[in-house]
């Protein structure tokens, strides 16, 4: 079906169907990865990263790989980076919810201080290529190569953290501790919640997919600049899961499968630009984009170093009940915004 012949109207009602099946399937997901979590005994934060993280951005990277293997190179990069600002905000936002104390200072855990540092690492690595020479080999930057390797060790140091910490976060009246549900069973098969969650992760695809065309076709019809549509129209909307899932969350109490969800989320988005490099077939991704999309880029290396900052500060208390970083999150996204719109 040819989007661009369809009127309008239609258009934006399947956008709506597709985000709302995406934010549906989000929901039942972010119940089924802390059961998941309960009976693998794996955690709230490690489930939140791996499982719930990759799952809710599956959306996203479908996005990004359909726009690369079409040709647009901005449209793929900027859908990534700025989906990883916007999580991070989401994360902002969370605190809002969380009335008791900083969501930061209630969800310490190692894990999620670890999956922070890797993410920074992870979201380096495209700018050095962006510096670097124009170089492709069989098409994908070795750069690309280099991340995935990255992401593959980072995990696995992940969850050593997780599992032999080396050090705790000091225990306060508002730190909210992982434990599993009361009425969790973790002699009960985590297999059948598993295959549902599978499920939901197909339905997540395939809306993905549906954005991804639609998208494409904002670009053509009103002539949009890639990087617009990718950062703040498919970014944002495949996103949603993450915002849907976080605040879930953070109603459920799941405090660092919350945080974990979020960081390890944008941490699996990173792959996004690997999986769009080899998609690519017009070379090296990293020096098809444009200087929006490099923008975006930056925004979210700096808000997900601010995270960090937050987390290791741990305030307690900030303007309006929440953290400082949390108001840093929020200007430094909103001023991203209206450079995108406005310069």
């Amino acid at each position: 079906m040819n989007l661009d012949t369809l009127p309008l109207v239609w258009v934006l009602a399947i956008f709506a169907a597709a985000a709302l099946v995406v934010v549906g399937a989000s929901i039942k997901a972010t119940h089924l990865a802390d059961i998941i979590a309960d009976r693998t005994r794996m955690g709230e934060a490690m489930a939140g990263g791996l499982i719930l993280g990759g799952a809710t951005s599956l959306a996203g990277v479908v996005v990004s790989v359909d726009a690369a293997a079409g040709g647009d190179a901005s449209f793929a990069f900027s859908n990534a980076v700025g989906g990883i600002a916007a999580q991070t905000v989401f994360l902002a936002l969370a605190d809002i919810l969380h009335k008791r104390a900083n969501l930061e200072h209630a969800a310490a855990e190692p894990a999620n201080l670890f999956q922070a540092v890797m993410l920074i690492i992870l979201l380096s690595l495209p700018i050095c290529a962006i510096a670097g020479p124009e170089i492709a080999y069989f098409g994908v930057h070795p750069a690309s190569v280099a991340l995935f390797l990255a992401y593959i060790a980072g995990t696995k140091l992940a969850s050593d953290v997780s599992e032999t910490p080396m050090w705790k976060p000091v225990q306060t009246s508002d730190t909210r501790n992982d434990e599993p549900e009361e009425d969790s069973d973790p002699s009960k098969s985590a297999m059948k919640p598993a295959l549902v969650f599978a499920g939901l992760v197909a339905m997540m695809g395939l809306g993905g997919w549906v954005i991804s065309q639609i998208g494409g076709s904002f670009i053509s019809r009103f002539g949009l600049a890639s990087s617009l549509v990718g950062s703040l129209i498919t970014a944002v909307v495949t996103s949603l899961p993450e915002l849907v899932t976080t605040l879930v969350a953070v109603r459920r109490g799941a405090l660092q499968l919350a945080v974990g969800g979020i960081i390890g989320g944008n941490t699996f988005d990173t792959l996004f630009l690997v999986a769009s490099d080899v998609a690519y077939r017009d070379g090296s991704l990293y020096h098809a984009i444009e200087g929006n999309d490099l923008y975006w880029l930056g925004t979210g290396l700096l808000m997900t170093a601010i995270l960090l900052a937050g987390l290791i500060l741990r305030q307690r208390e900030g303007p309006g009940r929440i953290g400082i970083e949390s108001v840093l999150m929020i200007g430094i996204y909103l001023t991203a915004l209206c450079v995108e719109v406005f310069a």
